[in-house]
């Protein structure tokens, strides 16, 4: 999913020492995303950038989209990211510049490696399921491997986690004893948990990540804080174990990960380690080299938003 900001700020994202267990909660900014799907982005959000290696962070639906296009994002480009797309509700159709042409459902893991760079599309299929819900998410790619070829994987089957009316499936990384087969270049985890009405478990989680919970739905508390559906707690380091507690049915996404080590510059839809490398990607998308070509897409490809007035620099990940 692309960043469709047409006056994106530059995002300064870099390490910042989460001491001890804390109970933030996040507010989502709303962000029109094409013609007709609205999102709320919980991350990047001020003065909260990252949450280990994920550094972006969208919400939406459920939107009934039955007399509506739905999802329709046009042709854009990545560098330096891994995309996650993950669907409660309805399908989303992926095409990239390497050929993949995928529908990825609820509960299956689209993964997208954009590496030194790639450009993909996201549409709702023709005709579509009544509703929409589900996250986007980006996950950055350390120096190590920021440069990796681009790459695409679809897992329709993950593993999963149980516990008294606790049903968790492992997107990406490992929970517990569980890892996901979706290829991650830091250690982290994603995980969807649902849960039942009046279920209290204790998850394990490891004290020297950091974590966030994105509420999906129903009326869950996190750590004793009451999450509603759209937004997101994050929780810090430093914790063993995380309880919660489902007054209803529902669900939450479970983020974490070992705090990023590396400064970074996120600007629309590249991370790079210099304001010189994201001029330099802009460049080349507007030329039309290096990304590639989507094809089957019915629809102009997007243009890169106009650069800001100031250099693009890294700076640590809080203000």
């Amino acid at each position: 999913m692309s960043n469709l900001d047409r006056k994106p700020a530059p995002t300064a994202c870099g390490r910042e020492a989460a001491i001890g267990p804390v109970r933030d909660l996040l507010a989502a900014r709303q962000v029109r995303l094409g013609e007709s799907t609205v999102v709320r982005r919980l991350l990047p959000n001020l003065g909260r950038r990252m949450v280990g290696a994920w550094c972006f962070v969208d919400h939406y639906g459920p939107d009934d989209i039955a007399d509506e296009p739905g999802m329709q994002v046009p042709p854009h480009p990545h560098m330096g990211l891994q995309t996650v797309s993950w669907l409660h509700q309805g399908e989303v159709l992926h095409r990239d510049s390497l050929g993949s042409l995928q529908t990825v459902r609820p509960y299956e893991l689209g993964l997208m490696t954009s590496g030194r760079a790639i450009s993909h599309s996201e549409e709702s299929p023709r005709p579509h399921a009544r509703y929409l819900h589900g996250a986007q998410l980006w996950v950055a790619l350390p120096d190590t491997h920021r440069h990796t070829a681009p790459a695409f994987e679809h897992h329709p089957d993950l593993p999963v986690v149980t516990a008294p009316g606790l049903r968790a499936t492992v997107i990406l990384g490992t929970l517990d004893t569980a890892t996901s087969p979706g290829t991650a270049y830091t250690p982290l985890v994603g995980a969807d948990l649902a849960l039942a009405e009046g279920a209290s478990p204790r998850l394990p989680v490891l004290p020297d990540f950091e974590y966030a919970v994105l509420a999906m739905a129903g009326r869950i508390d996190v750590d004793g804080v009451p999450v509603e559906p759209g937004s997101m707690l994050y929780l810090g380091c430093g914790r063993t174990a995380l309880p919660l507690r489902a007054h209803t049915d529902g669900a939450v996404l479970l983020l974490g990960g070992a705090p990023f080590e590396e400064r970074l510059v996120m600007w629309w839809n590249f991370i790079g380690r210099s304001g010189e490398e994201i001029v330099q990607a802009r460049n080349d998308w507007e030329k039309g080299s290096r990304f590639g070509e989507v094809h089957g897409y019915d629809g102009a490809r997007l243009r890169a938003p106009e650069l800001p007035s100031i250099p693009l620099k890294t700076r640590g990940r809080a203000r």
